[in-house]
C-alpha cells in the first residue's frame, strides 16, 4: 500500500469519527431540550443541521476519490464501502435529531402530559447509550461491541410499542391531549429510527472487522 493511499484512509476515518461525534452532540442536544423544555437548545440544533449535511458530502466525495484514484480490493475495498453506509446512516441521525428539536420546539410552548413523562427520560437514556456504544464501536474496531448494540434494539422497539399504546390511552382520555401526544408519538418514531441506524452501523462493523455479513442472519433469528 503507497504511503498516499493509507493517508487517505486514515483521513477518511477521522472525518467519519468527526461527523460521528457532531451526530451524537446533535442527538444529544435535541434530547436535552425536550427534557428540559429548552426552546433555545432546540432551535440550536436546527441551526446547525447544515454542518452534518456539508460533512456528509464532503466525506462522500472523498470516498469516491479514494475509489477512484487507488481502485482498492480485499479489506480496503470493504473498509472505504462501509464509510460510505456509515456515513449516509450518520446523516439521516442527524435528521432525526433535528426532527425531535422541532418537536421539543414545540413541546416547550405547551404543558407536559404527566402520563407521559416517564417516556420523555426511558427511552431517550436507552437511545444515546445505544449511539455512544456504536461509535465506540466504530472507533475501536470493536466487533463485540457492536454486537451488543444489535442486541439492544429489541428492548427499544418494545417501549416504542408501549408508547403507542399510551398516547392511544391519553388521547381516549382527554382529546385535547392529542397534539402534545402526537408529537411525543412522533419523537418516540424518531428515536426508534436512530436506534434503527445505529444498529446498521454496528452491523456495518461487524462486516468491516470480520468480513461477516449479520443483517439479514440476524433478522431471521
Amino acid at each position: 500500500m503507497s504511503l498516499h493511499f493509507q493517508r487517505d484512509l486514515d483521513k477518511l476515518k477521522k472525518e467519519i469519527l468527526l461527523i460521528g461525534g457532531l451526530v451524537e452532540e446533535a442527538i444529544n442536544n435535541s434530547i436535552r431540550a425536550l427534557k428540559n423544555r429548552d426552546a433555545e437548545l432546540a432551535q440550536a440544533v436546527i441551526d446547525k443541521e447544515y454542518i452534518i449535511d456539508e460533512k456528509e458530502v464532503h466525506i462522500e466525495e472523498e470516498c469516491l476519490k479514494v475509489l477512484a484514484l487507488h481502485q482498492p480490493v480485499a479489506t480496503d475495498l470493504r473498509f472505504v464501502v462501509v464509510i460510505l453506509k456509515v456515513n449516509n446512516d450518520l446523516e439521516r441521525m442527524g435528521d432525526f435529531a433535528s426532527n425531535i428539536a422541532q418537536r421539543a420546539l414545540f413541546l416547550s410552548e405547551h404543558d407536559p402530559l404527566p402520563d407521559l413523562l416517564e417516556f420523555i427520560d426511558e427511552l431517550p437514556k436507552l437511545v444515546q447509550k445505544m449511539v455512544r456504544e456504536t461509535l465506540d464501536a466504530l472507533v475501536k474496531m470493536n466487533a463485540e461491541l457492536a454486537q451488543k448494540v444489535i442486541l439492544a434494539d429489541d428492548e427499544i422497539d418494545n417501549i416504542n410499542r408501549l408508547m403507542h399504546k399510551k398516547v392511544n390511552e391519553t388521547i381516549l382520555k382527554d382529546s385535547t391531549n392529542a397534539e402534545r401526544a402526537i408529537s411525543l408519538l412522533s419523537t418516540s418514531r424518531y428515536l426508534e429510527r436512530i436506534a434503527d441506524l445505529s444498529t446498521n452501523i454496528a452491523e456495518d462493523v461487524i462486516f468491516m472487522v470480520e468480513g461477516k455479513v449479520v443483517r439479514h442472519e440476524l433478522d431471521h433469528d
